[in-house]
């Protein structure tokens, strides 16, 4: 089975990490310390791709990313990344919206 996949960014795009939703909600004030590095916003660069087979073996596609607050690059699938221009616009749909 041959697929074509989709390269969706190139090495150099800055991206960011697609809004999550953030409906954690909590009274005591330690527990919100300890859950706010989840809640920021990454920002970063692509620098690679790579390919992984999934258990049904059809392959996926991974972005190799350089953090910016990051010292060496991790793996993500596409779909959690998105162009840094989109941000704002998925942000004002509602998505990765906080409830206190």
């Amino acid at each position: 089975m041959t697929t074509k996949l989709a390269l969706i960014y190139q090495v150099g795009d800055r991206v960011a990490e697609r809004p999550k939703a953030c409906n954690w909600v909590s009274v005591r004030a330690e527990v919100r310390e300890r859950i706010a590095p989840f809640r920021s916003q990454r920002y970063g660069t692509v620098v690679g791709t790579t390919t992984k087979r999934n258990s049904r073996g059809a392959n996926q596609k991974f972005l190799v990313i350089q953090w910016d607050h990051l010292a060496s690059p991790t793996e993500h699938a596409q779909m959690r990344i998105c162009p840094i221009e989109q941000l704002s616009q998925l942000q004002a749909q509602g998505y990765g919206m906080e409830v206190e």
